[in-house]
């Protein structure tokens, strides 16, 4: 079997992460596969360690006619029987039809003026599926297939790289700095939590807003702005407590990679997280916007721990049962099957 993967992502992102991870595990079953993804020098470094070796092109807006072309013949090239597209521009570049069975994956409720020329459709979500059959899609050409994230564990980040306490409870969040994140309200509970220090991995528009914002609500002494990293496991392998608080969240790819490293999570009731969690059985929600419940949810865990931890082997359990690696490359393994018999 032959599968031409093809991506035109952000320079960061859980679709672009997720995107990356699949292609890596794929690579150790028996399927062939060719992978085309926007230039990215520090992505096309990942896929080389990981053992693939892909081609990049432009990928840039309306007047990129150079893209198309090349697309095509990449898979004029490979002739492959399935093209799987990740998102929008990849897949509004993809040719018309072929000899191939073209599958558009998406990641949220995005416009489907660009999927028109698919055959089928991949939802990382059951909501998001729904999303597409309510919007015309025939429900046999919809598919369900989830996330999945690695289980590796890392040596903690040495809170003193950092500035924190060793005795101090650590607060991790991870996103691009967005409105849609909730990142502003997560301070705003953060300075009703006294002694807890917050670490923040991400980037985006609204770092140097945040960053004034801790200023002002006090608690710059003891938030840290990481940027982007690339040792997510060693932060959690630091962390007391995860916390999403995001407004807008799909899935939540960062629920599942807190489950699986064994921390204890709270979440915003958003579309993604708050179908993942069962509030007080794998994780804590809270109503979006609401920074008093969200600091309260934080406070109940750092005064029992007993709980915290049964919330994290509850979760880690869930990891285990439904978002593994294998589980999900072995879905993938015979979605494709289906899709070519």
């Amino acid at each position: 079997m032959k599968v031409l993967q093809v991506m035109a992502g952000a320079e960061y992102g859980g679709a672009e992460e997720f995107f990356t991870r699949l292609t890596i595990a794929l690579h150790k079953t028996s399927i062939e596969q060719r992978v085309v993804i926007r230039r990215n020098e520090a992505r096309a470094r990942r896929f080389v360690e990981g053992g693939v070796e892909p081609h990049q092109l432009k990928f840039g807006g309306k007047l990129d006619f150079s893209t198309p072309w090349a697309l095509k013949r990449q898979i004029k090239d490979f002739k492959p029987d399935i093209v799987l597209s990740w998102m929008n521009r990849a897949t509004g570049m993809c040719p018309a039809n072929g000899n191939f069975v073209h599958i558009g994956r998406l990641g949220g409720y995005y416009n489907l003026k660009y999927y028109r020329n698919c055959d089928h459709l991949i939802a990382n979500t059951e909501d998001i599926a729904g999303y597409l059959v309510n919007n015309g899609w025939a429900p046999e050409k919809v598919h369900y297939l989830p996330n999945f994230v690695g289980s590796k564990r890392a040596v903690p980040v040495d809170r003193q790289t950092f500035f924190t306490p060793q005795n101090a409870t650590l607060i991790l969040a991870m996103g691009r700095l967005h409105e849609n994140k909730g990142f502003d309200l997560l301070l705003r509970a953060v300075a009703r939590v006294p002694n807890a220090y917050l670490w923040l991995a991400g980037e985006g528009p609204l770092r140097k807003e945040l960053e004034n914002q801790a200023e002002v609500l006090g608690i710059k002494p003891r938030t840290r702005f990481l940027g982007w990293r690339d040792d997510p496991e060693a932060l959690f392998a630091a962390a007391d407590i995860f916390v999403c608080p995001s407004r807008h969240e799909p899935l939540g790819n960062v629920v599942i990679e807190a489950w699986a490293q064994g921390v204890p999570v709270v979440a915003a009731d958003s579309m993604g997280p708050g179908t993942l969690i069962t509030h007080g059985e794998n994780g804590v929600l809270f109503p979006i916007d609401d920074e008093k419940m969200l600091a309260a949810s934080i406070k109940h865990l750092v005064e029992e721990p007993d709980r915290a931890e049964y919330l994290a082997a509850q979760a880690s359990a869930d990891y285990e049962a439904n978002f593994t690696e294998s589980i999900i490359v072995d879905k993938y393994l015979e979605f494709f099957e289906r899709m070519i018999g």
